[in-house]
């Protein structure tokens, strides 16, 4: 595997991490961190160059970091830290399809 991709593995956890510790902290809520990634993901699905360019896969590539973060905020609520494996396996299986792809 890729080192970039072990790294980028590590980071993703890590902010999961730190959006743990600022809910427990009470400085931000599950809410909040939630809708602060929906909103990212949906800015940059909206960016013309992201949609006419890149294929979906691409797209998905793209956007995994906050379907990543987002999922890890919402099983923290269920009682743990997920590893990567099993939060990468679950964007796979709830992501959509694109429009131009149906």
């Amino acid at each position: 595997m890729n080192v970039a991709n072990l790294q980028l593995q590590g980071l993703y956890l890590a902010v999961a991490a730190i959006n743990e510790t600022l809910v427990a902290k009470g400085l931000l809520t599950r809410e909040e961190i939630d809708t602060a990634l929906v909103q990212v993901e949906q800015v940059v699905l909206g960016e013309e160059r992201l949609v006419e360019d890149l294929h979906p896969a691409n797209r998905d590539a793209v956007v995994f970091p906050m379907r990543f973060l987002a999922l890890a905020n919402r099983k923290a609520e269920d009682g743990g830290v997920r590893g990567f494996t099993e939060l990468a396996k679950l964007v796979g299986e709830t992501k959509g399809h694109y429009n131009d792809q149906v």
